[in-house]
């Protein structure tokens, strides 16, 4: 019997050191690497989405980094799709590859598979209309009214997941969560689920260091850079949304710097809330790198 290809997924939150320890092991297993997370997917965000050096990107493959633009709408659906293609196409000739990313929704459409829910573009261009002249809060009381179980389960800062929620909502006049079945979708190859996590203090930490360097690398003259383009989905994100608050002069820099450490801060903590429904994930602790490195190999050669 042939064996199965692997795929390693290593998850966790922003800032736990996923991308240096993914390029490790992927070194280790002479494999490549597949982004997954929904905003290094941009070729116009870099140092805002913490993407990985040039120099990480010589070391090791990346795929499904900077291959969209922030004008394009890119979904989880699309990515299941374009990964699930390119992982065919890879099998045929290897049998094992990491993908790591803290976008737990994307993962799950590659590992699991997506409910088919239903589209009506007349209703997604109005709901990006509303979006544009009032706002995502507006949108927000919008999906909490039609659909407060999904409200209380999705990322509501994400105008995008908003959005694609209330366009399932009006155009079929029933709750979005009432057409997720969770039903899983079998694969044609193993998977093993890694979570890098770290105690509060460390991850905190680590989040204000990153904030502070990528100031330091040209954080305020990427955004500038990306001014006209503020109303783009894309750019209502951390890291981008409090500059351009500070460019409109609604807050002072310091103020727009704190809010970036503050929002990235609670943003870990919904990614860490989304990855403990899963069950299939291993913990490991990345406090030490060596051991929670020992760890992650032990864990995949039993595979």
């Amino acid at each position: 019997m042939t064996k199965k290809p692997l795929l390693v997924v290593i998850a966790g939150p922003t800032a736990v050191g996923k991308t240096s320890m993914s390029i490790e092991v992927a070194q280790y297993l002479n494999c490549p690497i597949i982004s997954c997370d929904s905003r290094q997917f941009y070729k116009e965000l870099d140092i805002g989405v913490a993407k990985p050096s040039k120099e990480d990107l010589n070391l090791i493959p990346h795929y499904f980094i900077g291959n969209k633009s922030i004008h394009e709408l890119y979904s989880a659906g699309q990515f299941e799709n374009d990964v699930l293609n390119w992982l065919d196409s890879y099998f045929k000739k290897s049998n094992i590859v990491i993908m790591t990313g803290g976008s737990g929704m994307y993962i799950d459409a590659v590992c699991n598979g997506l409910d088919e829910l239903p589209k009506n573009e007349k209703i997604r261009s109005k709901l990006n209309e509303a979006f544009k002249a009032k706002g995502l809060v507006h949108l927000q009381e919008k999906l909490k009214k039609l659909d407060p179980k999904h409200f209380n389960k999705v990322d509501i800062n994400n105008p995008q997941r908003v959005i694609r929620a209330l366009e399932v909502c009006m155009s079929t006049n029933k709750p979005y969560s009432s057409f997720l079945t969770n039903k899983k979708k079998i694969r044609p190859f193993k998977i093993v689920k890694i979570l890098l996590h770290l105690n509060k203090e460390n991850l905190h930490n680590n989040i204000e260091k990153r904030t502070d360097q990528m100031i330091i690398n040209g954080l305020l003259d990427e955004v500038k850079s990306l001014y006209q383009h503020r109303n783009c989905n894309a750019l209502n994100t951390v890291g981008y949304k409090e500059i351009f608050k500070y460019l409109n002069e609604e807050i002072n820099y310091n103020e727009a710097i704190e809010e970036i450490k503050s929002n990235t801060k609670k943003y870990a903590k919904r990614q860490m809330t989304w990855f403990k429904r899963d069950k299939d994930y291993s913990w490991v602790d990345n406090n030490d790198r060596n051991l929670a490195f020992e760890e992650i190999t032990s864990i995949i050669n039993d595979y």
